[in-house]
């Protein structure tokens, strides 16, 4: 099974990626499972506490019988839908991770290492029902073992890996662009004349900046930032680096347009 995964950036950057060993893949959506059927037991009770509540008071008052049982309705609809619920949001909406993937130290993302999209979540767990069977397990098993990006077909089909998280050592995280409002907003200007290209290297740089070797990241400060800061007349703020006002310009500018 493959270990490692390369990938050549827009920059021009040879990223390095640990792919995710199978074992911990598989203990992960073990994990998960696990949450997903405690929270169905509490979800249970609570529906037949209801059930019951609404039992005694539709006797007490000699009301319609059918208020018990819609109660239930909840639970039925979370049995069916609601553990592919779990992994499309989690995936989608907490960077590629689910509660079982955070606890293994694993993340998902697309295949030339970029955060994972909602529609990519979408994909990849759409195909999770024919894991239970055999056959399909059996060849979700294969391709893992066979592919180069180690991609089970969910993964495929959305582009996507499953890598195993490094710890960070640097203090930067990529910029949460559609939470609240960035800090140095204000201090970047109104950003007339900025174009979608700009915002998309700029985007890009901040996405990858905390992956990128130190070298790299001068490197592509001086030569993305420093030219677009000068163009703009954004003065450096002390103490501040310089990644942080990218951020301020990519939420700005992507809010602004409805990019985020």
């Amino acid at each position: 099974m493959p270990q490692e995964l390369l990938v050549l950036s827009p920059e021009k950057t040879v990223l390095s990626f640990d792919l995710a060993r199978i074992g911990s893949r598989i203990f992960a959506q073990l994990l998960d499972l696990l949450l997903i059927v405690f929270g169905l037991f509490v979800l249970a009770l609570l529906c037949m506490l209801v059930a019951y509540a609404l039992a005694v008071a539709s006797a007490a008052t000699n009301a319609s019988e059918t208020m018990p049982a819609l109660a239930t309705v909840p639970l039925l609809f979370a049995i069916t839908f609601g553990w592919l619920v779990y992994f499309i949001l989690f995936e989608a909406l907490w960077n590629g991770q689910t509660l079982g993937k955070k606890a293994l130290g694993i993340r998902v993302r697309m295949a030339d290492g970029t955060p994972i999209t909602f529609a990519a979540a979408l994909a990849r767990n759409l195909l999770r029902p024919a894991d239970i069977l055999p056959f399909y397990y059996f060849l979700g098993l294969l391709s893992m073992f066979t592919n180069v990006k180690s991609q089970r077909i969910g993964d495929m089909v959305a582009g996507t890996i499953v890598i195993r998280e490094r710890r960070p050592s640097p203090i930067f995280s990529p910029a949460p662009y559609s939470l609240g409002v960035h800090p140095f907003e204000s201090h970047v200007g109104d950003l007339r004349g900025m174009t979608t290209d700009e915002y998309t290297v700029l985007k890009r740089l901040c996405d990858r900046f905390p992956e990128l070797p130190t070298a790299v990241q001068d490197k592509l400060v001086e030569e993305v930032w420093w030219p677009f800061a000068r163009r703009f007349k954004i003065a450096p703020i002390p103490n501040v680096h310089p990644v942080y006002l990218a951020e301020a310009v990519v939420m700005k500018y992507g809010r602004r347009q409805g990019l985020l």
